[in-house]
C-alpha cells in the first residue's frame, strides 16, 4: 500500500492550493454568514422595502394633495364633515334614511 497519498507533506503544492480555494469558495458560498444565499435574500428583502417604501411616498403624496385642497376649500370640508362624520349646522333637522339592498 501506498502511504505517500494519504500524507499531505507529500502533496504537490498546485494540488494544495486548488484544495485550498476549493475550500474557501465553498466556505463563502455556503458556510459563512455572509454567504451567497444570504446575500441573495437580502437583496431581495431590499428590493421589497424599496418597493413598499415607493408606494408609501405615493399615499404620502395624495394625502398632501388631499389635505391641501382642505385648506383651499371649506366647501369640501364641510361636505366630508357632513357625510363622514354626521355633523350639521346649529337648527338644522337631519334625517337618515335606510336603503333597502
Amino acid at each position: 500500500m501506498n502511504l505517500q497519498f494519504f500524507n499531505p507533506l507529500r502533496w504537490k503544492k498546485s494540488f494544495l492550493m486548488a484544495l485550498l480555494a476549493a475550500f474557501v469558495v465553498v466556505w463563502f458560498a455556503f458556510i459563512d454568514s455572509y454567504s451567497l444565499k444570504t446575500r441573495w435574500d437580502l437583496h431581495a428583502q431590499k428590493q421589497e422595502l424599496k418597493e413598499r417604501a415607493e408606494y408609501l411616498n405615493a399615499q404620502s403624496e395624495k394625502l398632501k394633495t388631499k389635505i391641501g385642497q382642505l385648506d383651499e376649500d371649506p366647501a369640501l370640508l364641510e361636505k366630508i364633515a357632513r357625510e363622514e362624520y354626521g355633523m350639521r349646522k346649529p337648527g338644522e333637522t337631519v334625517y337618515k334614511v335606510k336603503r333597502e339592498e
